[in-house]
């Protein structure tokens, strides 16, 4: 009998370990959605809804451009995997924060609200619902749910 819930909790435990990462089942446009987002131009003046009065200083938006596209591209290549993982985009996601690490204090507030909100669209792009803190921590340079969970 011992031997049986032994065998069981070692079971449970090694299940339990193999289930950090979701798999995530691909959208049937997202290349084509992806295609789309970089091919659009960013980093524009846009008003309603977002209001965003464009970048702050003009010769960046290629160097922005450019860094937000290797996103979509990185995301795009996880998509096209045979099984992408929240954990898979997520990884990305942090790689893709990284490249904008040379050019961050070029960053006003409202360009680093646009980068996010880039992120948010790719993310959406694949129905991943959390960068894990990680644009809170790009944002504003802590997450703000991390502090509520130590209150």
């Amino acid at each position: 009998m011992k031997v049986r819930i032994k065998l069981l909790l070692l079971f449970l435990t090694l299940t339990a370990c193999g289930q950090n990462a979701i798999e995530m089942k691909t959208p049937e446009n997202a290349i084509q959605k992806f295609n789309s987002f970089i091919e659009k131009e960013k980093f524009v003046e846009q008003g309603y809804p977002n209001f965003y009065p464009g970048i702050a200083d003009e010769k960046m938006r290629p160097i922005f451009t450019e860094k937000i596209n290797l996103v979509a591209n990185d995301f795009k290549s996880v998509a096209l995997s045979n099984k992408p993982t929240d954990l898979q985009y997520q990884e990305k996601i942090k790689v893709g924060l990284y490249r904008f690490a040379d050019i961050y204090m070029e960053l006003d507030t409202e360009d680093r609200e646009r980068v996010c909100t880039h992120f948010e669209e790719i993310m959406d792009i694949v129905g991943l619902e959390s960068s894990n803190g990680q644009l809170n921590e790009f944002m504003y340079g802590f997450d703000p749910n991390e502090m509520k969970k130590n209150n």
